[in-house]
């Protein structure tokens, strides 16, 4: 495996138009700041970059709505956002935006570049225009009714109420959403990226050099390539964002995945004059931390765009995360049906570390994962409280206790001595190993057994009940103790930062190196301690019932505005029951049925053979989401032809609030074939 000089770590640009929720962190921003922490712990030389996505439509509409400028939305959320990841202790070494001066001459520049070099080509396409505006629409700002469901108030790219993506052509009666006159077609031109071009350089680069990227990484990769890419616009008729440095481009500015991605690339130079050494030199790793909404930007789209442009490096992997949902219920802006990074801090003040700690623990490495309040508040009580914190309290208390707040003498060691420090030793490259495969729940869990193997001593060796008869031996057993907790105040600074800031006060020593972590001599005898407080307080009931009782403020809300539960049907024996063969599958390929809208064509493997079924899920799931993810299949469901296809079999969907459909799969990965039951 190639050694790195020097890493380049980004994070997804948070789009501007609202603040940051739970799920972006438990995506994004969370092992991000993980692996990025725990390369500066052992002295890596790393540059990690973000900043707010502040151009696009959304923003325009959002602006409109609040009577305000879109300027004056980016500044108040670019706030928001900036501010709350720093209170979370999220540690980037520059969080810039993309309406900065920098990244307008850099985004631009790029685009120039690239268009004297002949790597765009022009088309002219139809777009609706609003005639009384004076001005094209975006799909944003067209309004009509659905024709799928009825409802009069769907957007030209989606409906709301079904969930169905649109163009805005399918509209029935549509209307401009600034005046509300009715649109016209007429031909505008653009430049496009044609993909196609780079197609066979990223069939090799992703399909034959990156096969370790996670599975649903380069499924999805895959599903695209093989489904053969075509040219993709870079500006769009908009007067919000960077103007098209060309002649004859008046009125249009940069597409914002165009623009986005190269904001990396501007926050590298804001943040340092050796800029091109993280971009171009090869002895640089790029690591993109992103969400699987933007696996194809990211890995399909951006790797063009530097290709064409020449000079820069390629990224080395691209972890993305699935989706974290809330309370059984996918996150929704719109339904305010999620949990607010700003809205958190304020209610839980001085709490950062058990959020931290809850969404690694709960993170969406290989599939869409849930969070829940009573979880949230177990994981608090039962974890850090009752495991670790009283580890650490326990180890401190007995030492001031018996000796004055001294670390003691460490004597001859016991084989249980010797078998639990080298368990705290091994622990060291377990960890190193699982955050190398950006495998971070998996991290967590080994620096968490640091703590029960700390546990397990003090609860075996028992030495409030042996000071009296052997201080000598209670001394070694407090002096490992006291390693352990050291050790464990190094392993907790990449999950959980503020603990471990605050266990080394405790410890009255600096934040230790990295690879001091499972030394048995980290402090010297003799070396005084500080006081010993609690890490972690209990949460109870009433602050968890606060927060459901806001969640089900929005679900009442939500109702009121249409949404109900179906009825329960009539009831079934268990015979009935024990009829159904349901069983766990993954889904192996994926791609769309001919001359239809609704019909996806999947190969799965259902653990006792390979079969083919189709589904109407493609207005819900693009193919390249369901490649690697594992699904619950009723596999003894008769065969039914449609479209000339002879479906085996039926993936079970639920119906969520915005009346899309979502796939039923297991909450952890487990064998294909294992039957539900």
């Amino acid at each position: 495996m190639k050694q790195f000089k020097r890493y380049l770590i980004t994070s997804a640009l948070p789009y501007a138009n609202g603040p940051v929720h739970i799920g972006h962190l438990a995506g994004v921003y969370i092992p991000s700041d993980i692996y990025v922490r725990y390369l500066r712990g052992r002295g890596a030389d790393v540059k990690w970059v973000c900043g707010s996505d502040e151009h696009g439509v959304p923003i325009t509409i959002k602006a409109r709505k609040e009577g305000v400028t879109p300027q004056d939305v980016v500044d108040k959320y670019n706030k928001i956002i900036k501010d709350a990841f720093q209170e979370l202790g999220i540690s980037f070494d520059i969080y810039s935006r993309t309406s900065s001066p920098t990244h307008a001459v850099t985004a631009s520049d790029f685009f120039r570049l690239l268009y004297d070099k002949g790597e765009f080509i022009e088309q002219e396409t139809e777009q609706f225009f609003d005639e009384e505006a004076s001005q094209f629409l975006a799909d944003r700002y067209i309004t009509g009714t659905c024709p799928h469901c009825g409802n009069e108030r769907a957007y030209g790219d989606q409906c709301e109420a079904c969930g169905t993506t649109l163009n805005a052509t399918d509209l029935i009666n549509p209307k401009s959403a600034i005046s509300g006159s009715v649109p016209v077609l007429r031909k505008t031109k653009h430049w496009f990226l044609p993909l196609d071009k780079h197609e066979p350089f990223l069939r090799q680069w992703i399909l034959e050099q990156h096969k370790e990227w996670k599975p649903n990484v380069y499924g999805q990769c895959k599903s695209w390539l093989d489904a053969g890419l075509q040219p993709r616009a870079v500006s769009r008729d908009l007067n919000w964002g960077i103007p098209v440095p060309v002649e004859g481009a008046e009125g249009k500015v940069l597409y914002v995945w165009f623009d986005a991605p190269i904001g990396y690339i501007s926050a590298t130079k804001e943040l340092t004059d050796d800029w091109e050494k993280y971009w171009k030199d090869p002895d640089t790793k790029m690591v993109h931390f992103i969400g699987k909404d933007n696996i194809v930007f990211h890995c399909i789209v951006f790797p063009a765009m530097l290709k064409a442009h020449g000079g820069y490096i390629l990224p080395e992997n691209v972890p993305a995360n699935e989706f974290l949902n809330l309370e059984g219920d996918k996150i929704s802006t719109s339904r305010n049906w999620a949990v607010w990074l700003h809205e958190y801090l304020a209610d839980f003040p001085g709490k950062q570390d058990v959020l931290r700690y809850v969404l690694c623990a709960n993170a969406p490495e290989t599939k869409d994962n849930d969070f829940t309040w009573r979880d949230f508040q177990a994981r608090n009580n039962n974890e850090l409280v009752a495991l670790l914190g009283n580890f650490v309290n326990r180890a401190l208390v007995l030492t001031a206790k018996y000796f004055d707040g001294k670390v003691p003498a460490c004597g001859s060691m016991t084989d249980f001595d010797k078998e639990i420090m080298e368990q705290v030793a091994a622990s060291k490259e377990i960890i190193e190993s699982y955050i190398e495969a950006y495998r971070f729940r998996d991290a967590l869990r080994e620096m968490m057994n640091i703590a029960r193997a700390g546990n397990k001593y003090l609860a075996d060796t028992e030495p409030w009940k042996v000071f009296k008869d052997d201080p000598a031996r209670v001394a070694t057993i407090l002096n490992l103790s006291l390693q352990i907790t050291a050790s464990l105040s190094i392993a907790m600074e990449p999950f959980i930062p503020f603990s471990a800031a605050k266990l080394t006060a405790m410890l009255g020593v600096d934040r230790l190196p990295w690879e001091r972590l499972g030394a048995t001599d980290i402090l010297p005898v003799g070396h005084v301690l500080g006081k010993p407080e609690l890490l972690f307080d209990k949460i109870d009931d009433k602050d968890v019932e606060a927060q459901l009782a806001k969640l089900e403020a929005a679900k009442a809300i939500n109702a009121a505005a249409g949404y109900e539960p179906s009825p329960q049907k009539e009831s079934i024996s268990y015979d009935d029951f024990q009829k159904m063969d349901i069983r766990v599958a993954r889904i192996l390929e994926a791609e769309k049925v001919a001359k239809t809208k609704k019909l996806l064509k999947l190969t799965i493997d259902t653990g006792i053979d390979k079969r083919v079924i189709v589904s109407g899920i493609a207005e819900h799931y693009t193919p390249e989401q369901l490649i690697g993810k594992q699904v619950l299949v009723l596999v003894n469901l008769l065969p039914r032809e449609l479209k000339g296809i002879v479906s085996q079999g039926m993936i079970l969907m639920v119906e969520d609030h915005n009346g899309a459909l979502v796939a039923v799969g297991p909450e952890n990965e487990v064998k294909e074939g294992t039957m539900v039951g």
